[in-house]
């Protein structure tokens, strides 16, 4: 069977480690022009990845700023999804992308069960 979905979950920040974080976004485009559902789910310090002010400064060499990479990843029908708990954790409710869905647990899992892969950064 082959897979429909697609879940990157991103558990690191761009301040600790950019290139993870560019490169996970990376594999959700590839996705994305795969004809995959593609979801970036952020959990720990991943959702650092969902402030603008974070992801805006980051430009990893031979790769393309992570703002486009994201801004290209939601303008093609990904989703960015980030964990609930781990967002109010770290005091950034008022700070994320407005167009990040906050989730929790069951709704990743649920997801990504349905014909789905996932891939960790």
């Amino acid at each position: 069977m082959a897979h429909q979905r697609f879940l990157v979950n991103l558990t690191r920040s761009p301040k600790e480690d950019p290139d993870r974080v560019t490169v996970a976004f990376v594999m959700a485009n590839a996705a994305l022009g795969l004809d995959k559902e593609a979801v970036v789910l952020l959990s720990t310090e991943g959702v650092w990845a969902g402030v603008p002010k974070e992801y805006q400064r980051v430009h990893e060499d031979q790769f393309a700023p992570l703002g486009d990479l994201i801004e290209g990843f939601l303008d093609g029908g990904g989703e960015i999804w980030a964990c609930t708990p781990c967002v109010e954790k770290r005091g950034l409710s008022d700070s994320l992308d407005s167009r990040i869905k906050r989730v929790g647990a069951v709704s990743a899992i649920a997801w990504v069960s349905e014909e789905g892969v996932s891939f960790s950064f």
